[in-house]
């Protein structure tokens, strides 16, 4: 993702030559633009398909973590929502000693890339940018229903958690246009491919960092079978996200030298900090039945996909989280530790909707580690979720709060019963026992080559790699800690100020 976004700013400046290499294909998959299809993209040929390792505090249940392998990354199967975080998450990380990325300079980055196109009239948002930002129609007809409820459950009406304020109920924004998904790839790479000095790779899988020195000049990759190199005349980029960015490095002889050297990987630089620090925002679906059933069939041959192929309308045009909320769970919290999904249509078993909460600062830290030095081996991916006791307790806690805002009026009528847990898991104990069973991810990894000056760092505040020179990591991975919310809004403005610092600008 953050890739689209560096080829498209640098390859700006005609004195810059780009090559963008992609281990997947072309976005030419039509359920790509199809935002009510991107569940059957999930463990498709555009997916990575990776699991994490079996979750102690899971009953030893691997999770499918999804990421995108093709053009555009993971904005080509995610679900859209556009949440720049909150701004006490970039004023901490200027804290933790990242100078430069504090929200006051951050944010002219995030209203850069947006083109907004929503409802309010005054707002912060950036209106030329090449990002569509923008309210998608509430074609099921249930989200006022949700907001109602919640406001009469305590939580204050919020129309835009990209304001102020990020407490609240109120309307998601989406990356959305003329009826079809928006990816990175369509918003910034595609508007760029005419440019001379601007060439992409696709199906060229980067296998290793080639050095000279401690300087990265070039890299190794596969494509069409053969082995192939690129060398650098200035710097290599690496925005493969949480997972792959530290794989590759571990890859090159970058990261904690005892792990490397008991692969028989020769050691460029010992860092201890790459692969660590793995964080996500677990998501923890209740679900419901409803008296009347709003699922949607999304199915090839329905109606459904027949409206939108003739204009673009009706369920398809949405991947069914219309609306949400944030809460803090204390109220000493320096910003809100829970969001919720009020996902209404979906069509597996018998869900007619849910509230998915979805912890925004989990205490439990994982790892991504080598298995073999070989790079087409798959890592050892180790989220640990609910590793950390108090991460169970704010779930539980919360499955309560969700149960009071269904409990409301707005819902009467409407609900014919609870799901899951279910009406006979009423005591904190059964609850944690079906979590258990039921928590997955919201494909928010994010934090395993952190930014910063400490021991754990991987690069420092402008986004170099430690010990080394001619390289730097842009991506979440930099994240020293999670944001708050969906958290492709801020890889977009980590690409938009890498550009920049590459480019001598900052």
């Amino acid at each position: 993702s953050a890739g689209c976004v560096l080829a498209a700013r640098l390859s700006e400046n005609p004195a810059n030559t780009v090559l963008l290499l992609e281990a997947g294909g072309p976005d030419d998959n039509p359920e790509i633009r199809i935002p009510g299809r991107y569940s059957s993209l999930l463990g498709s040929d555009i997916d990575w398909s990776y699991q994490s390792e079996p979750q102690v505090h899971l009953n030893n249940r691997r999770i499918d973590l999804n990421r995108g392998k093709v053009v555009g990354g993971t904005t080509a199967l995610n679900g859209m929502v556009y949440m720049r975080g909150n701004p006490w998450d970039f004023d901490h990380w200027a804290a933790l000693g990242n100078p430069g990325w504090d929200w006051r300079t951050v944010r002219p980055y995030f209203r850069k890339a947006e083109g907004y196109s929503g409802p309010l009239a005054d707002t912060d948002y950036g209106m030329d940018g090449p990002l569509a930002v923008t309210q998608i129609p509430d074609v099921l007809g249930q989200v006022d229903r949700f907001l109602a409820a919640g406001e009469l459950a305590g939580l204050a009406r919020n129309e835009d958690f990209n304001g102020p304020v990020q407490d609240g109920v109120g309307p998601y924004l989406h990356n959305y246009r003329d009826g079809e998904r928006q990816t990175l790839a369509d918003a910034y790479l595609k508007p760029a491919l005419g440019r001379a000095n601007l060439r992409v790779h696709v199906y060229a899988h980067v296998t290793r960092l080639l050095f000279a020195g401690r300087r990265a000049v070039g890299v190794e990759y596969v494509h069409d079978n053969q082995v192939k190199q690129a060398r650098a005349e200035h710097e290599i980029i690496l925005c493969g996200g949480a997972i792959n960015s530290p794989h590759l490095l571990l890859c090159s002889g970058i990261g904690p030298a005892a792990q490397l050297q008991e692969l028989g990987i020769p050691v460029v630089a010992d860092l201890p900090g790459v692969g660590e620090n793995l964080q996500d925002h677990p998501l923890l679906p209740v679900r419901f039945a409803a008296t009347k059933s709003p699922r949607v069939d999304n199915s090839l041959s329905g109606p459904a996909y027949r409206d939108f192929l003739a204009s673009r309308t009706g369920p398809l045009i949405t991947t069914r989280t219309f609306a949400g909320a944030f809460w803090r769970t204390q109220p000493d919290l320096p910003a809100p530790d829970m969001q919720v999904f009020f996902s209404i249509g979906e069509v597996h078993d018998d869900n007619d909707f849910a509230l998915a909460l979805s912890l925004m600062r989990p205490n439990s830290r994982g790892s991504v580690r080598l298995r073999a030095a070989d790079p087409f081996v798959y890592p050892a991916i180790q989220p640990n979720y609910l590793d950390n006791a108090s991460d169970m307790q704010i779930y539980v806690d919360s499955v309560h709060m969700v149960r009071r805002i269904v409990d409301t009026a707005p819902f009467d009528g409407f609900v014919q019963r609870e799901l899951a847990p279910g009406s006979t898991a009423r005591h904190d104990n059964d609850i944690a026992a079906w979590i258990r069973t039921a928590l997955v991810t919201t494909w928010h990894y994010a934090g395993t080559c952190k930014m910063g000056p400490d021991p754990q760092a991987v690069v420092n505040h402008r986004l170099q790699v430690h010990g080394v020179e001619g390289l730097r990591v842009v991506d979440a991975s930099i994240m020293p800690q999670i944001t708050t919310g969906n958290i492709n809004a801020p890889v977009i403005m980590i690409a938009e100020r890498g550009a920049d610092l590459i480019q001598g600008k900052l």
